[in-house]
């Protein structure tokens, strides 16, 4: 295996570890219910997407 001739130096370390970071989620107020969704996802809460019946939710009793 081939190994480095020079140091690479810190600024150039960073520079390629720029893009590794933790992204948080984008959020958004379902439609519906007033809930708060994870952008193209269903609706924990109701079970909408879009406006649209997605899945069917039991009701607690």
């Amino acid at each position: 295996m081939p190994h480095p001739k020079r140091k690479h130096s810190k600024q150039r370390r960073d520079k390629r570890r720029t893009h590794d970071n933790a992204v948080v989620p984008t959020l958004a107020t379902c439609s519906n219910c007033g809930a708060t969704v994870q952008l193209h996802h269903v609706c924990p809460e109701c079970g909408f997407y879009r406006g649209k019946k997605a899945i069917e939710k039991e009701v607690a009793v």
